[in-house]
């Protein structure tokens, strides 16, 4: 624990959907004089998210759904890509994935990798997230994917070159920050190099 945070109140804003606290707090600076703080921050629960890519095809596994926060900050139809994600719940993350992918995209995936983790946006959500890649080839393919109904997903299942998929990125047609780091973390690896035959 950081010995220059003292949690003074914590107070329930929301427990509609997800958990909204207002949290006061005093922050020993370092040259030793003492600052409170009020900050609240909404906890969603840990997650993690996959990017499917096929080195022989050159594509990746993306999805496509509707999200409303982004609508309310002018994403015209709110409609996202994005590589596969879920919240953990009681799951562990590789777990989680696999259950996810399978969901999602209908892929049953074998040799997932986990690259990372990280917090999209520490200012203000607690969810950390745990980053995985993972090989597909169209054998995988149990189902036809979309997501379950009884969560009110309706998620639409891309298979796109990822020349194409990099390049949504630089035109802003793909704006999501986790699928873009996982979109550069295969470019930064190399992992999608052309095989010669």
């Amino acid at each position: 624990m950081n010995p220059n945070v003292k949690l003074l109140d914590t107070t329930l804003l929301s427990d509609n959907w997800y958990i909204l606290k207002k949290v006061t707090y005093e922050y020993t600076l370092p040259n030793g004089t003492t600052e409170q703080h009020t900050r609240e921050a909404y906890d969603r629960g840990n997650g993690a998210t996959i990017l499917l890519y096929n080195k022989a095809q050159q594509t990746v596994i993306l999805t496509r759904q509707f999200r409303l926060p982004t609508y309310i900050n002018g994403n015209e139809d709110g409609m996202m890509i994005e590589t596969c994600a879920g919240l953990l719940d009681k799951d562990n993350p590789e777990d989680c994935i696999r259950r996810e992918a399978e969901e999602e995209t209908g892929y049953r995936v074998q040799n997932i990798q986990k690259v990372f983790e990280a917090y999209m946006s520490p200012g203000s959500v607690t969810e950390l997230i745990h980053f995985f890649i993972a090989g597909y080839t169209p054998q995988m393919k149990i189902n036809d994917g979309g997501g379950l109904q009884d969560e009110q997903e309706n998620i639409q299942v891309l298979e796109l070159p990822f020349t194409q998929a990099l390049q949504m990125v630089a035109d802003g047609s793909i704006k999501d920050g986790k699928t873009i780091m996982l979109l550069q973390y295969l470019q930064l690896q190399q992992l999608m190099v052309k095989l010669t035959p």
